[in-house]
């Protein structure tokens, strides 16, 4: 009998194998991006030293007037587009994108495509 596996360990255990091949140093750091239900998070993480450079997301204060009557997809354009402006700040222009384990579609591929407009290269 074979044993069924949930979404969310799925997604973990393809999470893991992804982050084998990826990491992300000081000039070109990792960005992961994380989905809940409700709210998604992205955050630029030098893997080498172990810190996050920078952090958005659609529970952030800059944004919350904005994401009060936006769909999901939207909000996700938003948290790209502040990622990328602080990004940007630091002087940070590359990096390598860490989809979480999640399908590069909807609002994984708006955050990403977001972040492209704003000058980020990936």
């Amino acid at each position: 009998m074979k044993k069924s596996i949930s979404r969310s360990v799925s997604r973990k255990i393809r999470h893991l194998r992804l982050r084998k091949k990826i990491s992300g140093n000081i000039e070109k750091p990792r960005v992961a991006v994380f989905k809940s239900v409700k709210h998604i998070y992205a955050q630029a993480i030098d893997d080498g030293k172990r810190k996050t450079l920078a952090f958005a997301s659609s529970i952030d204060r800059e944004l919350k007037e904005k994401v009060v009557n936006s769909s999901k997809t939207e909000e996700a354009i938003l948290v790209g587009k502040l990622l990328a402006r602080r990004l940007l700040e630091l002087q940070v222009n590359t990096i390598v994108f860490d989809r979480g384990g999640f399908k590069y579609h909807g609002r994984i591929q708006a955050l990403a495509e977001a972040m492209r407009e704003e000058g980020i290269i990936f």
